[in-house]
């Protein structure tokens, strides 16, 4: 038994949760010039939970030319590698499929430049995943909002919906060429809005979503994205509409400047 396996063993029997996964890369492309999808299939992936697309994950990365035994080792002893939270965008049992959606940065940033020189037999530390954002669909009407951070949340979610929901989702991507293929219900009206620049504040989102007429009855969210815009929909779907906490998934992703520790830093502050 390997020592990564034995480390599993060890948390699931402490507290009853999966202990960390190594994933092997399949495959690794462009699914749009700003988004990589990289599909991970193996032995690892069996008793991964069905149902959890939607559902984030940690990503823990290897050095460039780490090896497989040597960046085990690290999961378990340390020094710990750097982490980012993902989203698990489709899970196919049958094959023992794992696909991954990532924003290409080029080398901008850890988890960027590991998917965008990521190649079959690669790998990567998963820890997870957690239950989707959005498990109860009840409601009258549906909205659906992110930035490219976001879109594998927002995807699953509209895939999950009942065939016959209502409602609208906005997608802020960097270029045209970025709209995806998602499997949403008919009854939701589909935007795409293009920012160049996500580097730079952007209001679109937020203009088209206050510009809605609201409907009647009862309405639910999911939306996420940079952590500016976020907190201004926020304190308009709970303030000037109304809506209450319980039915409005709304989460600051990252901010503009900050890296992924230093915004969950800033988040836990907040409270």
């Amino acid at each position: 038994m390997s020592i990564l396996s034995k480390a599993k063993n060890t948390i699931r029997k402490a507290t009853g949760r999966p202990g960390p996964r190594l994933l092997t890369v399949k495959s690794a492309w462009r699914l749009t010039p700003n988004m990589i999808r990289v599909t991970f299939a193996g032995p690892e992936l069996a008793g991964f939970p069905e149902g959890c697309e939607g559902g984030n994950c940690k990503l823990m990365l290897p050095e460039p030319a780490e090896g497989r035994d040597a960046f085990a080792d690290r999961i378990v002893n340390g020094p710990m590698p750097v982490r980012r939270t993902y989203t698990v965008r489709n899970f196919r049992r049958d094959m023992q499929e794992l696909d991954i959606d990532f924003v290409a940065h080029g080398d901008n940033g850890p988890a960027s430049r590991w998917a965008s020189h990521a190649e079959a037999g690669d790998f990567l530390g998963f820890m997870g995943p957690s239950s989707p954002k959005v498990t109860s669909f009840d409601a009258d009407w549906y909205l659906v909002a992110a930035d490219p951070s976001a879109i594998p949340v927002a995807a699953a979610t509209l895939e999950a919906m009942p065939r016959d929901a209502k409602g609208v989702a906005v997608f802020e991507v960097t270029a045209a060429e970025d709209r995806q293929d998602i499997d949403a219900p008919e009854g939701i009206q589909m935007h795409w809005l293009v920012h160049p620049k996500p580097e730079m504040p952007s209001v679109q989102q937020s203009d088209l979503i206050r510009s809605l007429d609201w409907p009647s009855g009862r309405v639910q969210t999911c939306i996420a994205g940079e952590s500016g815009l976020i907190r201004t929909l926020r304190a308009f779907l709970h303030q000037d509409m109304g809506l209450p906490r319980s039915d409005t998934y709304i989460s600051g992703y990252w901010k503009i400047g900050l890296v992924e520790d230093e915004h969950q830093k800033m988040k836990r502050a907040e409270g």
